[in-house]
């Protein structure tokens, strides 16, 4: 799966520009030979929108993007106006001119700077997918910090895990901080999982919050096999190659003798008591 990571700076709100600079991008990497490109989160729409959502949610994705999906697969972050009419941080997974699956951000992170939880809905499930590249699992930025989130995804079968993010600037006596804590985090899902972990993450200043990028992508040993520029756009294309996958997942135990019953089976003593 020859993959590229589309680091880009959206507009805030301004879906039309938005929209443009994507299209931009899939059609060069089409040219190229790319199979899949990855945006990051709500790349069609910008980060701190508050009631901008109202107004920028989609009911339906934009028909050059299907059209274009019969050529590359795209992944995309938008603000989704689904059918229960509420409103969605959602990563959707484009295949063959269709939306082959769509992730809603299930953990809403409304502490500090963010107030998701007061615009948007919370999604409801964690589930991996097949692709003509293989199985797939997609998380949106906050998602990665909870350990459920790629454990389900890993047990779900996921070879790749995509992770598409607005993960803001935190500076600190150790320097940009939160760079660290992303990769680090991202490098033992993919240990745990036997899995590829690519993260893209926006650039640009929203509000006068700025955004770091830095996006990565981590092969299932742990290594980091590519990683971007901070604070500008960038682009890189990486090769996820199954067999890198195959020799992991022959070699660790952990991958193949997980105890599902006995997971299953704690977490109900721990809901029971608490």
């Amino acid at each position: 799966m020859k993959v590229f990571l589309a680091q880009m700076k959206p507009i805030l709100g301004n879906t039309e520009k938005n929209l443009k600079k994507i299209v931009d991008i899939v059609e060069k990497e089409i040219e190229k030979g790319t199979e899949v490109v990855v945006f990051p989160e709500l790349s069609l729409t910008g980060y701190l929108l508050e009631e901008m959502v109202y107004d920028v949610a989609l009911d339906k994705v934009p028909d050059i993007l299907l059209e274009l999906s019969k050529k590359i697969s795209i992944i995309v972050g938008a603000v989704e106006l689904s059918e229960d009419l509420y409103h969605y941080n959602t990563a959707f997974y484009l295949e063959d001119g269709e939306i082959k699956h769509k992730h809603r951000k299930v953990y809403l992170p409304t502490y500090g700077l963010f107030d998701e939880g007061r615009y948007f809905k919370e999604g409801e499930n964690i589930r991996a997918f097949d692709t003509k590249f293989g199985r797939i699992g997609m998380l949106v930025c906050e998602d990665i910090f909870h350990q459920s989130s790629s454990y389900i995804l890993g047990q779900d079968g996921a070879q790749t895990i995509f992770v598409i993010a607005n993960s803001p600037t935190r500076l600190s006596s150790k320097g940009l901080e939160i760079s660290n804590l992303w990769e680090s985090i991202c490098k033992t899902t993919a240990i745990s999982n036997g899995c590829f972990v690519i993260m893209v993450n926006r650039v640009g200043v929203e509000d006068g919050v700025n955004f770091w990028g830095g996006s990565f992508a981590i092969n299932p040993s742990g290594d980091t096999i590519e990683k971007m520029e901070y604070f500008k756009e960038d682009g890189k294309n990486v090769l996820v190659e199954k067999k890198e996958i195959i020799k992991v997942r022959f070699a660790s135990g952990s991958c193949k003798n997980e105890k599902i019953d006995l997971v299953l089976n704690e977490l109900s003593r721990i809901k029971k008591s608490r």
